[in-house]
């Protein structure tokens, strides 16, 4: 996605179509009120046409959405940036560990 993204729903005319996971908006319908899911643009089965998929589905139970159910599309978001190293990490615990060590007691 590009650097301009505004947080804004998407038409789903403009979603990727090359099989990665996005997030669609679902409208209320009998079956249910209004939710957000994650899909892809996928085959359920090597006979059918490419559609929109939960991309939870298995193999057994696929979720199809129409193209009349999704109202938009959103990318998924970024994952969050690496703050600290697990290494750095794992010493702070251990060091903190070593420092809280009881002397002759319960703890209690």
């Amino acid at each position: 996605m590009s650097k301009s993204y505004s947080g804004q729903w998407l038409q789903m005319a403009s979603a990727p179509t090359d099989g990665s996971k996005v997030l669609v908006s679902v409208r209320a319908s009998e079956q249910g009120p209004a939710e957000i899911d994650v899909a892809r643009w996928a085959k359920p089965d090597p006979a059918s046409e490419e559609c929109w998929i939960a991309a939870d589905s298995n193999p057994n139970c696929v979720i199809i959405y129409a193209d009349a159910e999704l109202i938009g599309w959103m990318p998924l978001p970024a994952t969050l940036p690496q703050l600290r190293s697990a290494r750095n990490g794992a010493e702070r615990l251990k060091s903190a560990g070593a420092a809280n060590k009881e002397m002759a007691g319960s703890g209690i």
